[in-house]
């Protein structure tokens, strides 16, 4: 319904033979009516027993509501309420108040961040797979040379050579 729900009523109990005007007539007396509403049913094109009646004041709506709710109108007791969004199949939640295309332009964001993120992760793992490429590099190439200057100090012979050529 896009309206002010505190300002729209649900009349349930409606006999068949009750039409806009007696419904109009029945709850004028509490404010100005901006509109109402009674579905049809589709196989007969009588109304389904209930009504939406939408007033320009909430305080109108709430004073119809007191004193109609559990009120007799053509013989019936009447269910007065303050009426619920129109639910839509579809949304992202299964029942919506909107169209099933309504979230249309949130999925698409939510697309396009999914991918710049899934883009972004992918990048930072790059970086940190060449950093420990990098350091796992520097660490062998430390380790090779502590190899070379441990085998020289470990042979007598080569310690007398690096020995004799530092002299010359």
């Amino acid at each position: 319904m896009g309206t002010n729900p505190k300002t729209t009523l649900y009349v349930g109990g409606l006999e068949e033979n009750v039409t806009e005007q007696v419904v109009h007539a029945a709850f004028i007396p509490f404010g100005d009516v901006k509109d109402i509403s009674m579905p049809l049913d589709q196989a007969t094109q009588k109304h389904r027993g209930f009504a939406f009646i939408t007033y320009f004041e909430k305080e109108d709506a709430a004073a119809a509501m007191d004193n109609m709710h559990n009120g007799e109108l053509y013989g019936r007791v009447l269910t007065v309420n303050y009426a619920q969004p129109q639910k839509i199949k579809g949304g992202e939640q299964g029942w919506a108040s909107q169209a099933v295309w309504a979230d249309a332009d949130t999925w698409f964001e939510r697309q396009q961040q999914e991918e710049e993120m899934k883009r972004l992760n992918a990048e930072h793992q790059a970086t940190v797979s060449a950093a420990e490429e990098a350091d796992r590099k520097k660490l062998q190439e430390v380790r090779e040379g502590e190899t070379e200057a441990d085998d020289a100090t470990d042979d007598p012979m080569a310690a007398a050579e690096a020995e004799a050529l530092k002299s010359t």
